[in-house]
């Protein structure tokens, strides 16, 4: 943790690192990686051009099903091949008419997606493609980024209609999440749960949905799904089949491991003014077995093997794209790696909140401030002051940051004069303001 009384900064150079992109063997599979000083990205383009795992301070992040570990399947539409890791999708599902897109693991999802590298060296950045899928008239290309100076990762995701006349569809990111023990998911018999596993985002205070949540799949009464006194809505996950939905629009969701404290957050730009497919911007699963109704009226819980790995699903969807012939649409997403804590109290731009900010006046004229905190970037915390009027009044340096440690406040900083209000920023390692991580009246 970066604790502190007296905080002083180095005033030392930036580090200056590249980023690189290379051929890697990664369970068996031949793949591609992004890498730099805080995170590794596992691509296997030929597995339906997956994002296969996320590496951030040594913590993998993603589940990898180790049924599948090192192998590849050809297309089919009869069989779902679930490798794991994250992956391009495409709403709405279902077997009703050629608007709906029946799933499986067709040419759209495992077909063999091509590789090309863009850059590499301050920016790393590769580019997938996938096949033209004459059944839904849908081309992928997706780009993933990383900065040679952050654990930033930058998605861009583009739907191509490659017909002759207009389609209607949207984009979905999907990515599995680990809900397993740490380390006990090797092996297909050795997994142990994850009791300290959570999912949030805002929840949308005007929604469409009863709850302002909608239940997809499983049971309506679920003690796991909540919607907290401050707004957020919450997963707490079990090992039980169930699909949630949210019209949330806030831009965020954060997947929070209270095991190994480690979480991700994941941000999109909501677009008021589109449709999303069912109403849903952001849709929660977690895997295990199904509940469901036999023939003679009695409940039962499903025997497929499927159902079987701890996982979670993260999704986010774009809104609905109508595409004339040849025409693209395009959904930028961001993930942020940090550290997390025993609590959960939001997102900012800057990273998440932990524990609140308190900031409390002493009988010498400093400010006593405590708080925790992850940073999504490396650089240094600054104070900035404001009186009884809102008017700055200067700043004053509070503590390094580091994305890959907690960031704890409890600390005594002085202010130029006496202060009713103040933020906290995190500024990173190129003197860039990214942002307040809170801001509080000086109690």
């Amino acid at each position: 943790m970066i604790l502190g009384s007296s905080p002083t900064l180095s005033q030392a150079p930036p580090k200056r690192a590249d980023c690189r992109v290379g051929a890697v063997e990664y369970k068996g599979w031949h793949a591609q990686q992004l890498s730099n000083r805080w995170v590794q990205l596992i691509i296997v383009p030929q597995n339906g051009g997956r994002l296969m795992q996320v590496t951030f301070a040594g913590h993998p992040y993603l589940f990898v099903n180790p049924k599948f570990a090192g192998k590849y399947f050809p297309p089919s539409s009869n069989e779902w091949f679930n490798y794991g890791g994250d992956k391009l999708w495409l709403l709405p599902e279902g077997s009703n008419d050629e608007q709906h897109w029946l799933g499986n693991s067709d040419l759209l999802d495992d077909g063999p997606f091509s590789f090309r590298k863009l850059s590499e060296g301050q920016r790393c950045e590769i580019e997938l493609t996938g096949p033209s899928d004459t059944q839904t008239g849908i081309q992928f290309i997706r780009t993933i980024r990383i900065d040679a100076d952050s654990p930033h990762i930058g998605f861009h995701a583009t739907m191509k209609n490659i017909t002759g006349h207009m389609l209607e569809w949207s984009m979905q990111s999907v990515s599995q999440y680990d809900t397993s023990v740490s380390g006990t998911q090797e092996t297909e018999h050795a997994a142990q749960l994850n009791r300290d596993f959570w999912t949030f985002t805002p929840a949308n205070p005007s929604s469409s949905y009863l709850n302002r949540y909608h239940v997809r799949f499983g049971p309506a009464e679920n003690p796991a799904a909540s919607v907290r006194d401050d707004n957020l809505f919450t997963v707490h996950y079990a090992h039980m089949a169930a699909e949630l939905w949210l019209d949330s629009t806030e831009g965020w969701l954060a997947v929070v491991d209270g095991q190994t404290q480690y979480a991700m957050v994941e941000r999109f730009q909501y677009d008021v003014g589109r449709p999303y497919p069912g109403k849903a911007s952001v849709i929660f699963w977690t895997n295990g077995p199904e509940i469901r109704l036999k023939s003679d009226g009695n409940p039962s819980l499903s025997a497929d093997p499927d159902s079987s790995p701890y996982y979670l699903e993260a999704e986010l969807n774009s809104p609905m794209c109508r595409l004339r012939p040849n025409e693209s649409c395009s959904f930028d997403t961001e993930w942020f790696p940090t550290r997390s804590g025993s609590e959960f109290h939001g997102v900012t731009d800057a990273g998440i909140v932990i524990r609140p900010l308190r900031a409390t006046a002493a009988e010498s004229g400093k400010i006593k401030l405590s708080g925790a905190f992850g940073g999504f970037y490396s650089g240094r915390l600054l104070a900035r002051f404001y009186d009884e009027h809102g008017h700055s009044i200067g700043t004053a340096p509070v503590n390094e940051v580091d994305p890959g440690k907690l960031v704890a406040l409890d600390t005594e900083i002085s202010p130029p004069q006496k202060a009713a209000r103040l933020s906290i920023h995190l500024v990173d390692e190129n003197g860039t303001d990214r942002g307040a991580l809170q801001e509080v009246q000086v109690s």
